[in-house]
């Protein structure tokens, strides 16, 4: 069951995550080290939404450009390397676009790195010069997890704290 009843979600949802945003932005003022960055956005929001299962970042590694590499994370083990393309991380990576997946069973090619995994959001993150340096992704045990509400407000957090 989740946090809240569905026709509640929206509003609510939103509230949180505005309230969240400047939790964490206050969080990390001054603190310029982006795994400290990465490793204090995915514990707070872990820890603010019951429904995020998994809550991490894959990282565009230095010497492979097309792969991601795991990150900072809360949750069980991740894989640990995602080629660009594959899955819903790497799919995310490819096209620079945020993937909303209800039911990753259905997605082609997902990549199960948990069996619990019923529903992702993946954000893809850049810094100041528009550069992909990341992916951001978040996993629930329940399916339909994620909307437009989602999309929005961790796209904005993302920038706010990577691209500035």
């Amino acid at each position: 069951m989740s946090y809240l009843a569905r026709e509640d979600r929206p509003a609510d949802k939103a509230a949180r995550y505005a309230e969240l945003e400047e939790e964490i932005l206050a969080v990390l003022d001054g603190e310029p080290n982006r795994v400290a960055r990465m490793a204090t956005v995915a514990s707070m929001l872990a820890d603010a939404f019951p429904v995020f299962f998994w809550t991490g970042f894959y990282v565009v590694d230095a010497d492979k450009a097309d792969e991601l590499v795991v990150g900072p994370y809360q949750g069980t083990l991740g894989c640990l390397r995602i080629a660009f393309g594959r899955g819903v991380c790497g799919a995310a990576a490819r096209d620079r676009a945020t993937q909303i997946v209800d039911d990753v069973h259905a997605f082609p090619g997902h990549i199960a790195c948990d069996p619990r995994s019923a529903s992702e959001i993946v954000v893809p993150v850049f810094d100041a010069s528009g550069a992909l340096i990341a992916v951001f992704d978040v996993d629930a045990t329940e399916t339909s997890a994620f909307d437009a509400t989602d999309a929005g407000a961790l796209e904005r957090l993302m920038a706010r704290v990577f691209a500035q």
